[in-house]
């Protein structure tokens, strides 16, 4: 685990110091000891945000603009709602899409013992098949979506411990999980907004690259 010291991530980021703590207090990095910070989560910051700092959309508005550019149903959202939203779509590039995206849902790393698989992938919604869907090798990591009030429970039962480095995602959202789940085995959007947060290289162009898909065809 590598350790940043606050000042450092604050000039990697762009922000105060102040900012910083911020961000930590809203859990969007991780705080190892006073003034020390895990430097994968700071990584992780940049991939999704890139060098820009706007506000992202709330958790219904990001799902909204999944299940649009997915071809789907917005059920959750009014008619008016909708429209601007479609109008911000056409308008966005895939790398804004991402950071507007990102409270979509709330993203936690663990490490897992080697046993965790298949019980606990049968705990979570995710796209099946995803790597070869993308041409990507196939790895053991997990990555899924869950809702809030199960997170806990999910955690205590897997023994899953906190690692930014971890090779567990759990997504906690307080989104019907009956739609989580329609978006991930109905289309490729969702599975290409989680690939376009890796830190990987490929995995992160692979998603940009079909979300920039999905967006030329929404915007057409």
């Amino acid at each position: 685990m590598s350790l940043l010291a606050v000042s450092a991530a604050a000039e990697r980021l762009g922000v105060s110091v102040r900012q910083v703590q911020n961000l930590v207090a809203r859990g969007d990095l991780r705080q190892l000891a006073r003034g020390v910070l895990d430097e994968t989560s700071v990584e992780r910051l940049i991939a999704v945000r890139g060098g820009s700092h706007k506000r992202a959309w709330s958790e219904a508005t990001a799902w909204g603009a999944i299940a649009l550019l997915s071809g789907m149903n917005v059920s959750w959202m009014g008619e008016s709602q909708r429209a601007r939203l479609k109008a911000r779509l056409r308008q966005v590039s895939a790398v804004e899409l991402v950071e507007r995206a990102r409270n979509r849902a709330a993203a936690t790393r663990y490490a897992a013992h080697s046993s965790s698989g298949e019980r606990l992938l049968g705990e979570l919604v995710y796209a099946t098949d995803s790597a070869a869907r993308f041409g990507l090798a196939s790895t053991n990591s997990i990555d899924g979506y869950l809702p809030t009030s199960a997170l806990d429970g999910v955690v205590v039962r897997h023994g899953l411990i906190r690692d930014d480095e971890g090779r567990v995602t759990l997504r906690a959202t307080t989104m019907d999980i009956t739609v989580i789940r329609e978006l991930a085995d109905g289309g490729m959007v969702l599975a290409a907004l989680d690939l376009a947060e890796s830190l990987d290289i490929r995995e992160r162009r692979a998603g940009l690259d079909a979300l920039d898909h999905a967006l030329e065809a929404f915007g057409g």
